[in-house]
């Protein structure tokens, strides 16, 4: 018999019990659209994670403080106070690094008329939007300048700005940051969430101005460096420790009082778990797929059963096994593959609604649906052959006798 012979007769065959059909597909459609639902929700957190990470800054290395040791009693992780504007003019000459911003931050009220908020005071230098990605959406950013003299000059993040009623029109206006008046010089885009901090909620001013009149102090906090190339990445790091070491007069025998932490490291780590997340959830959601198997199974072997005498007459008038064989694992099969073609469908749906409602971020990849539907055929297959082959070995006498 032909393919498209067998067709015909698994299709005939389903139609005329459409009901049970239905139902045996079910547990397949569950299966598959179960597989694309999931596996589309630990993508698409995985996608999430990644561009939040990336949003941070651009081949990004941070580097922190050290701990402070008195006596006995070790200080948290950054609590020393080793970093400073000197260490990242001696980093931004390295021939691996292509920008430096050193950091210091605190919270603070800034007031714009009868407006005021609560929001982070970041001071940094002119380098700081290429190593954190930020871009401009309204003015300027700090320049070299503002930072040699010590100018009170601020921009806002686009929260902040939405919060003072501040808008592009804002540039050249005057805000008050914990009692002085800044001027208005720049408007940040919005950029979002990144690592549970808003990244918007921020004022930016010059570094030496929070030195100045906010912390009296000639320390930083961070250093962010963006390295020229991803290829480059641990060798700067290497160059920066090396020169780090030296600045700071350390024995060969002494330990790092700093930490470099590198951005590509933590994407890894990121893609890791999420990879490992979007499998478990494949795994789990694969489960129902092989009970619709059985499903499928269970009805081939009642339909074997039940069409005893068909099976006879098909081989006293010339059927061989491997046509009977045939026949049997191609309505599985027919069975499973519709099952998945609906699922799939069922999966789409269900991932859109999950993404309108729960503003959940899906990814929907191609590959991912057709590896779904192809595992739904792989198990038509799998739970088919034991009732085909059952179908295929029976004697034609004793069929042709069973009532």
């Amino acid at each position: 018999m032909t393919l498209l012979e067998l067709l015909r007769l698994a299709f005939s065959r389903l139609a005329t019990s459409r009901l049970r059909s239905a139902l045996t597909m079910l547990g397949v459609i569950i299966g598959v659209a179960s597989v694309v639902a999931l596996v589309g929700i630990g993508q698409g957190t995985s996608s999430t994670i990644t561009a939040r990470l990336s949003g941070l800054g651009t081949n990004l290395l941070t580097v922190t403080p050290g701990a402070t040791q008195n006596g006995n009693t070790r200080g948290a992780q950054g609590s020393a106070t080793t970093l400073t504007l000197a260490d990242a003019s001696s980093i931004r000459g390295l021939a691996n690094v292509a920008a430096v911003a050193p950091e210091l931050s605190g919270q603070g009220l800034v007031t714009s008329g009868a407006v005021n908020t609560t929001t982070t005071i970041l001071g940094t230098t002119s380098d700081y939007p290429a190593v954190r990605a930020y871009t401009i959406a309204a003015g300027s950013f700090l320049s070299d300048l503002d930072v040699e003299r010590q100018l009170r000059v601020a921009v806002l993040g686009a929260t902040t700005a939405i919060d003072l009623g501040l808008g592009s029109n804002a540039i050249g206006s005057t805000i008050q940051i914990g009692g002085l008046p800044f001027e208005v010089k720049g408007i940040f885009a919005a950029k979002g969430t990144a690592t549970f901090q808003n990244q918007d909620d921020e004022v930016v001013i010059p570094v030496s101005v929070v030195q100045k009149y906010f912390v009296g102090t000639k320390n930083v906090r961070t250093i962010g460096v963006s390295v020229a190339s991803q290829d480059s990445m641990d060798v700067a790091t290497a160059e920066i420790t090396s020169l780090l070491r030296e600045r700071h007069a350390l024995a060969s025998t002494a330990t790092n009082d700093f930490s470099i932490a590198n951005q590509a490291q933590l994407l890894q780590t990121a893609s890791s778990i999420s990879a490992t997340l979007t499998l478990l959830l494949g795994g789990i959601a694969s489960i129902s797929l092989i009970v619709g198997g059985i499903g499928i199974m269970n009805i081939m072997l009642v339909s074997v059963r039940e069409r005893t005498r068909e099976i006879g007459i098909r081989k006293a008038i010339g059927a061989r096994r491997r046509d009977i064989l045939a026949q049997f694992l191609v309505e599985a099969l027919t069975l499973s593959l519709l099952g998945g073609l609906v699922g799939v469908v069922v999966g789409l749906a269900t991932s859109a609604a999950l993404s309108q409602l729960g503003g959940l971020a899906i990814v929907l990849n191609p590959v991912t649906l057709g590896v779904a539907v192809g595992f739904s055929a792989l198990i038509g297959v799998l739970f088919g052959v034991w009732p085909a082959r059952q179908a295929a070995v029976l004697d034609p006498i004793a069929a042709l006798r069973y009532e």
